[in-house]
């Protein structure tokens, strides 16, 4: 029989097993709390991840981790492994940006999961970066695209999560903007912001100087009220070399296991010393940052953290220097608590090379049809959103948010740059596709609900059925193709999505010559009719195969031109209808076929702007404008250079290896150039009309273009066809033209920002550094997106564009814009694949033919602003046009001709835009107003303007008014109360006041607009009482019925914000965290129905259904669920209540079926499947 154990034995052995324990643990606990210590070098260690929305991979593929060969990386993967990470210590942080992707993981999380995410972000462990949907391109994109973007990602992290992004982070764009700068880091209420790509003598210089850091004042007209402290990253945005921790990237670890061979717990801290007072050496104050991370790391997090807790333990025992997780905003408060004077930085870091013969300036023009392609979308999502609030946000209908969606994804820096693979392209392409049908059928069924509000049938199901013609470029317009000879009629409503009263002149295809043109009183007006030229016949059989599998039955014969008047934010309505005669018929053109025998000079133009040609080679040869008298010699030429193959090496200055660089998708290195000359007999053909010239020119065989003069114009419009470009001899082939004039312009032009301010360009110079010239041509390529011009001391040339293109002035009174490229080669900047873009139809294959405009004008000097702004925003934003058949000649009895958004007597200034018009929710509107001109710019047109809302609103009362950030995210106000003020070297001599609008007066409802400025607002409205139907029947300002109105108003019932369950115990969350992800919940399906595709999901994405979950015993998620179904009840009640308080006072209501949602659908909590991102290695070698 045993012996009973005593007490003091049993206290013996419980002693002996813990001393035995402590003995045999290995668990050591690392000392990673450190702050900010004064007077020591901080290393700042900030984890980061970069994935791009696309690029080797579609986002799709990079989400989930899919077409594993094209690229590695997984972003689903990053996210899962970073919350658990995080949770295992409480000092980790960890910064990230892209909301495509982010959006997509958050909404497959369970409620549990996204609370504890929330409170992650709440303690500022896990912080948002930057805060867009994607990391935006800085050179090829449009203002008005950046802040769309933005903004999307920004009322995200608002309404999830109640925080505002502080922080600009643009590492991997290919050079950096003045907009970038101002607009989109200080009016978004950005502290800092943080970028890497430079052109290497700047950076070489500013390493010796000290200036990586500086104050950043992007904008003239702003000066220093919207600079940004902006901070330049010395080698990269990864680690310093030796500290990339990635599972199988090589840096050795942390071996601090006595017991184990290779210990180097000394030898890794004398690494980090050197490496940390390396860069101190080349930074001002006694902080420095480390960019823990690159493009898609964190698959497996605890592989970063495990190595930087051990680093931070181990490097501050040493005590040399001070290291601690940070982020962008600590680092940010550090170097302002530093109270420092910064070096000053104006204009911007184009272009950008990163060794000898290494400029990026390829991308500025690489893809153009896809550039065009999003160019296209960013103006008509503008218009579609107008017509959604016009007519009322559909629950249920077609809405914008698709193509939302998909156009900020293509702003990503490889996507509208043109640098991803052709099938990431083709990708971003369905996208948009996709969005712009669901934008197209919102389109058509607002201004079916507009055209018809003089009914009494309201709007549930307009009877009117609209059809759009997206390939109009190529002359594909089956609606305006069909017979008219026997009494049909073809309606044509020509929408102006502008704040002003806009006449222009519409080209439509059409079969019949024989038809008149009637205007919304009626009345017949002055058409003309011009024939399809053969090579664009040729484009539209070959394309429309692609388009539609097959060749269309018919071909239409002629252009129908006519002249169209509409209002700001309205519609005009025109009756195309067979002729009953031949006098009535559309006015015939007269032909003038050149012949080289022919010396004399043909004039061209039918109204103040003539043209010369020179009758046996049909060129070019003089510019006349009879209103100012201005006369100039011009040219306009074709050439193109070859591409250099980069077999000849050359030795790189920053790191002395030997460089083979040819020219690619990122890449522009010329290897000589060619002019592009007429092939045998010239083919040079003038039509003459009354409304406009043309003058056709075959240039060779794949180069066809039309010039056009309007009579009421004074502006040429270019027509340019190039395509496909020959590679038989394995030669690239980059395509320019060149407008050369016998200005003496000094080596001196100037292009835009991103379509707002323009920066003065100096060939072969930069202000910030003596620059060593080596690539004369790339080096002084820019980019364009709204228009390049050059002056003397008595003229302007401008030049304006459809989409972003290369240019620059490589001789003196010449602009030259690059057109297209077609190339053998890869750049070898990570994309790994040339940039040869075919189209394949059938059994036939030939490189892209792309077509497009610009347009050029010369005008006195100092009036060149006016054409350039105003023209500027007529192309961005072209007449939309529906069309409808129509039987008989009763269209106007039951339809209204004409809509004007606005008081009848009203429009905008001149010199201001409405770039935003979108409903939003619960009745709210976001209105963005944009001065268009810079300080200084014009001496009529850049000063203060004002806005009368009261009048822009006619049919609507305001009620409340907020002026926001750009991004809508936070009020201004609060906004420039946090604004931090930074101190610039030299700047107490320069105090200067800036001109900004004065605040809106609740009552008057004016808007004030200083130059360059854009205001935010989000408006409450309600609506005056409206007019009847049958005083609407008359009235061209008018629209909306009754019915109509009362839907567009109704307001869904608000729900309380989700609360944060404070959980102090990291341990317990783990526990919870894993709990989750390794069991399922009670009464948790197992087999997942898919539901249809909410809005704002990636392409071809399904949703699982909600999971019903059982109750549980665990008292965090019992209490997680209380709440959840105590809001859920309150919800419903709310709804009931709301519901029968609508029947009782709508009974007789046409339209209650149909109720408002959101405008920004986006910010519900469905749950949503993500865009793809990968893990690259290879990424543009740094």
């Amino acid at each position: 029989m045993p012996m009973a154990m005593t007490p003091f034995r049993l206290c013996s052995l419980v002693l002996f097993l813990s001393c035995a324990l402590v003995a045999e643990s290995k668990f050591m606990v690392y000392k990673t709390g450190q702050s900010v210590v004064p007077g020591k070098l901080n290393v700042h260690l900030v984890p980061h991840t970069h994935n791009d929305v696309g690029w080797r991979k579609t986002v799709d593929q990079y989400y989930v981790g899919s077409n594993y060969t094209a690229d590695e990386g997984c972003v689903e993967n990053i996210l899962d492994s970073l919350i658990p990470a995080l949770l295992a210590n409480k000092n980790r942080r960890f910064i990230y940006v892209e909301q495509a992707f982010f959006q997509r993981w958050w909404r497959d999380q369970s409620k549990i999961v996204q609370n504890i995410v929330k409170q992650l972000v709440s303690s500022g462990q896990l912080e948002f970066i930057n805060g867009g949907m994607c990391m935006h391109d800085e050179a090829a994109t449009n203002y008005i695209d950046m802040i769309d973007q933005t903004t999307l990602g920004h009322r995200f992290i608002k309404d999830e999560f109640g925080v505002t992004p502080r922080i600009g982070w643009q590492i991997d764009p290919f050079g950096h903007s003045a907009v970038q700068a101002y607009l989109l880091g200080a009016e978004v209420g950005f502290d800092s912001l943080f970028f890497w790509r430079i052109d290497y003598q700047d950076v070489a210089k500013r390493k010796k100087e000290k200036s990586l850091e500086v104050v950043w004042q992007g904008s003239k007209s702003f000066g220093s009220s919207a600079q940004i402290f902006a901070s330049v990253f010395p080698e990269s945005y990864a680690p310093p070399t030796g500290f990339n921790f990635e599972i199988n990237y090589g840096s050795p670890i942390v071996q601090d296991d006595i017991n184990l061979f290779d210990y180097n717990v000394q030898e890794r801290v004398n690494d980090f010393v050197s490496a940390a007072i390396s860069q101190a050496n080349i930074t001002r104050t006694n902080h420095i940052m480390w960019t823990m991370g690159m493009d898609f790391m964190y698959q497996y997090a605890t592989t970063w953290f495990r190595q930087m807790d051990k680093l931070i333990h181990y490097v501050n025992q040493d005590g040399r220097v001070n290291a601690l997780y940070s982020t962008p905003s600590i680092y940010t408060d550090a170097k302002y608590a530093a109270n420092e004077s910064w070096p000053l930085k104006t204009d911007d870091f184009f272009p950008y090379a990163n060794t000898l013969n290494t400029y990026w300036t390829g991308y500025f023009t690489s893809r153009p049809a896809l550039k065009g392609y999003i160019r296209m979308l960013s103006g008509y999502y503008l218009a579609a959103r107008q017509l959604e609030f016009f007519k009322g946000r559909s629950k249920t209908g077609p809405k914008t948010d698709t193509l939302a969606d998909a156009l900020a994804i293509a702003q990503h820096h490889d996507a509208v740059t043109g640098t991803e693979q052709q099938h990431v392209a083709d990708d971003y392409a369905k996208r948009l596709s996709i969005g712009y049908k669901e934008a197209e059928e919102l389109v058509a069924t607002s201004l079916a609900c507009m055209v018809e509000s003089a009914s009494k049938t309201g709007c549930r199901n307009p009877a009117t059925k609209f059809q759009q013609c997206p390939l109009m470029n190529i002359s594909y317009c089956p609606p305006s193709e069909i017979d008219l000879s026997r009494g049909k009629n073809l309606v044509v409503v020509v929408y102006n999505s502008l704040g002003w009263k806009r006449d222009d002149v519409i080209r439509i295809p059409v079969i019949n010559g024989n038809v008149t043109v009637k205007d919304p009183s009626g009345k017949e007006i002055e058409s003309q009719l011009l024939p399809i030229a053969n090579a664009s016949l040729g484009i539209r059989s070959f394309s429309t195969m692609a388009y539609l599998g097959k060749s269309p039955s018919v071909a239409p014969k002629y252009w129908l031109a006519f002249s169209a008047s509409v209002p700001p934010l309205g519609f005009s309505t025109y009756i195309v209808s067979g002729a009953k005669s031949s006098a009535s018929a559309s006015v015939r053109q007269t032909f003038y076929r050149s012949e080289r025998s022919q010396n004399k000079t043909i004039e061209v133009g039918p109204g103040n702007l003539k043209l010369n040609y020179s009758g046996n080679e049909g060129k070019l040869t003089n510019y006349a404008n009879v209103r100012n008298s201005i006369k100039a010699f011009l040219e306009q030429s074709y050439s193109f250079y070859s591409a250099n193959d980069g077999t000849e090496p050359f030795i790189s200055p920053t790191d002395g290896t030997e460089v083979f660089q040819p020219s690619g998708a990122y890449i522009f290195r010329p290897n000589g150039t060619h002019p592009i000359k007429s092939e045998g007999q010239v083919s040079f053909t003038v039509l003459r009309g009354s409304l406009l010239d043309e003058v056709h020119h075959r240039i060779n065989s794949w180069i066809y273009q039309i010039t056009r003069l309007y009579r009421d114009k004074e502006h040429a419009e270019v027509e340019f066809t190039v395509g496909s470009i020959p590679i038989d001899d394995m030669i690239g082939k980059e395509v320019v033209t060149r407008i050369t004039t016998t200005m003496k312009s000094n080596k001196t032009f100037y292009t835009d920002s991103n379509g707002r301010d323009f920066i003065k360009r100096i060939r072969d110079y930069r202000s910030d550094w003596d620059l060593e010239v080596n690539q004369p041509i790339a080096g002084n390529y820019y980019p364009i997106n709204l228009g390049i011009y050059t002056k003397d001391n008595r003229t302007e040339l401008s030049v304006l564009v459809d989409r972003p293109v290369g240019g620059s002035s490589i001789a003196d009174g010449q602009l030259e814009l690059m057109l297209h490229r077609r190339l053998v080669t890869e750049d070898d900047k990570g994309v790994r694949e040339g940039l040869d873009e075919t189209v394949c139809v059938v059994d036939k294959c030939e490189g892209l033919t792309i077509q497009g405009k610009y347009y050029l004008r010369i005008d006195p000097l100092g009036e060149g602003a006016k054409w350039r702004r105003s023209y500027g925003q007529e192309i961005y934003s072209p007449l939309l046009l529906a069309f409808s058949e129509q039987d008989g000649d009763n269209w106007a009895n039951s339809h209204l001709p004409s809509f004007l958004g606005m008081d009848p007597s009203y429009m905008l200034p001149d010199n201001i835009a409405m770039i935003t018009l979108q409903e939003l929710d619960e009745g709210k509107v976001l209105l963005r107003l944009a001065h268009l001109y810079e300080i200084g710019e014009d001496k009529d047109l850049s000063v203060m303007a004002s806005v009368e809302l009261k009048k822009v609103f006619p049919e609507k009362k305001i009620i409340k008014i907020t002026e926001m950030s750009l991004s809508a995210n936070q009020e201004k106000a609060e906004m420039e109360k946090k604004r931090l003020v930074w101190k610039v070297e030299g700047s107490a001599e320069k105090k200067s006041t800036v001109l900004r609008g004065e605040p809106v007066h609740p009552e008057k409802l004016v808007v004030e607009l200083a130059p360059m400025e854009i205001r935010t607002f989000i408006i409450n409205f309600t609506h005056k009482k409206p007019r009847s139907p049958s005083t609407q029947k008359h009235s061209i300002s008018e629209f909306k019925g009754d019915k109509e109105i009362s839907m567009s108003m109704s307001t869904p019932p608000k729900t309380c914000p989700s609360q944060l369950v404070v959980l102090n115990k990291a341990f317990k969350l783990a526990e919870q965290w894993v709990k989750n992800m390794s069991t399922p919940l009670v009464d948790e399906p197992t087999d997942v129905k898919l539901e249809a595709r909410p809005s704002r999901l990636g392409l071809g994405a399904k949703v699982s259904r909600q999971s019903k979950i059982g109750p549980s015993n665990d008292p965090i998620e019992r209490k997680l669920h209380a709440k959840l179904d105590a809001g859920k009840r309150k919800s419903a009640k709310s709804i009931k209540e709301s519901t029968l308080s609508a029947r009782s006072g709508s009974d007789n209501s046409d339209d209650s079926d149909e109720d408002l949602e959101s405008r920004t659908k986006s910010f519900s909590k469905k749950r949503v499947v993500p865009p793809t991102s990968s893990l690259q290695r290879n990424k543009k070698p740094k």
